[in-house]
């Protein structure tokens, strides 16, 4: 790997970990936000509703857009009205201020986090697109348990206000930061024809990734409550818990990288869910057995986002002329994924409890891999000329 590739997946990294941030760290802050300005946590809890809403909305336009006339200019874009957004939020005066500037977040986010991952599946040398998205994926999940508690930390100092002021600042200058860095990637793999088959077809691939999402999220979104009605856990205990699941996540999201180029995108990608729906069940068969729930939750967050980075890379492999358009569509994929996984997580805990929650979870990554198996065929119809 040269500099230049060195100097890229660097600005990759550092991007994607502080959208990740953005998002993650929101939650831990709901608390004071919903003080600040009187609401309940629950009204609270809308900015991370609209955000996740309006990056759904959005990313497939950015995604068209940047297989049509290029990513540099709106990943730019994105990162000048992060930086505006981030202001808004931090100095909103009053609540319906502060909802927009959530929406806004939204928008650049989309027109970032999707068009990041297309441009480095654009510069990847062939044989090393899996390890490259890899790279740039664990700068995402980093933001989990690394940029997220930070914040938390700033605001005990600072204020909430802080946060998204130093977000903010960041943002603009990894603005600057990008734009100097893509204008070296190739032109010709930026304009080629942004649509070469169904929109359909395309749909069909990124399902995959909403019922990925559903296994993981089903239980995630409940893991705390889960770790405290079944085995009595301590927040401290909570904390060691999703301290190891993160980095768990982590490694498996670079692991993937090297092995998806050494054995293919395609095998990778089901071989990982065919684990993850056996690991669900042993979660399920051990999940009340003490300290080994640790080393299962390592392993669900290993297994788990070495599939997500290997399916991203697929992606990238199977839509080389839509690749802005498609990783778009997936990350819109994974966030109706996690919504949808938080509602039938909340429906099978108010039903029958939390300990049928990893056989749900279990059942949904088993669709995935029969989703997964579809091939990508290509089709005559243009969509968009």
């Amino acid at each position: 790997m040269g500099l230049r590739g060195r100097v890229s997946l660097s600005v990759g990294w550092v991007t994607l970990f502080l959208m990740g941030t953005d998002l993650f760290v929101v939650s831990p802050l709901l608390p004071f936000i919903s003080e600040a300005y009187n609401v309940s946590s629950a009204i609270a809890g809308w900015m991370v509703t609209v955000f996740a809403v309006t990056y759904a909305i959005a990313a497939p336009f950015f995604g068209w857009l940047s297989d049509k006339n290029g990513r540099r200019a709106l990943i730019t874009f994105g990162l000048v009205l992060f930086f505006i957004s981030n202001i808004l939020t931090a100095f909103a005066p009053s609540f319906f201020l502060l909802i927009v500037s959530r929406i806004l977040s939204g928008l650049s986010v989309a027109s970032i986090t999707p068009l990041i991952y297309a441009i480095i599946g654009d510069i990847a040398p062939p044989n090393r697109t899996g390890t490259w998205l890899s790279i740039v994926v664990s700068g995402h999940l980093t933001a989990l348990w690394a940029g997220a508690p930070f914040g938390t930390l700033l605001e005990h100092f600072l204020g909430w206000r802080s946060v998204f002021v130093v977000m903010a600042i960041i943002g603009a200058m990894l603005a600057i930061v990008n734009f100097s860095t893509w204008k070296y990637t190739p032109k010709s793999d930026l304009t080629r024809n942004p649509i070469g088959g169904s929109l359909l077809r395309i749909l069909g691939s990124v399902s995959v990734t909403t019922f990925w999402a559903i296994s993981m999220y089903a239980l995630y979104v409940y893991l705390g409550a889960s770790l405290y009605s079944e085995n009595g856990f301590l927040s401290t205990q909570i904390g060691l818990a999703i301290t190891f699941y993160g980095i768990g996540a982590v490694l498996g999201s670079l692991i993937s990288g090297q092995l998806t180029d050494r054995f293919g995108e395609r095998n990778i990608s089901k071989v990982t869910l065919i684990f993850l729906s056996l690991i669900f069940i042993c979660l399920g068969i051990f999940f009340s057995s003490g300290d080994w729930i640790y080393l299962f939750l390592f392993l669900w967050a290993l297994v788990g986002y070495a599939g997500f980075t290997s399916y991203q890379a697929r992606l990238a492999v199977e839509y080389p002329n839509e690749r802005g358009i498609v990783m778009a569509w997936n990350n819109t994929a994974l966030y109706i994924g996690i919504t949808i996984g938080s509602m039938v997580g909340g429906y099978v805990i108010t039903k029958w409890g939390y300990s049928y929650l990893p056989y749900v979870c279990s059942i949904a990554a088993v669709i995935s891999f029969a989703l997964s198996t579809q091939k990508v065929e290509e089709t005559k119809k243009q969509l968009f000329q």
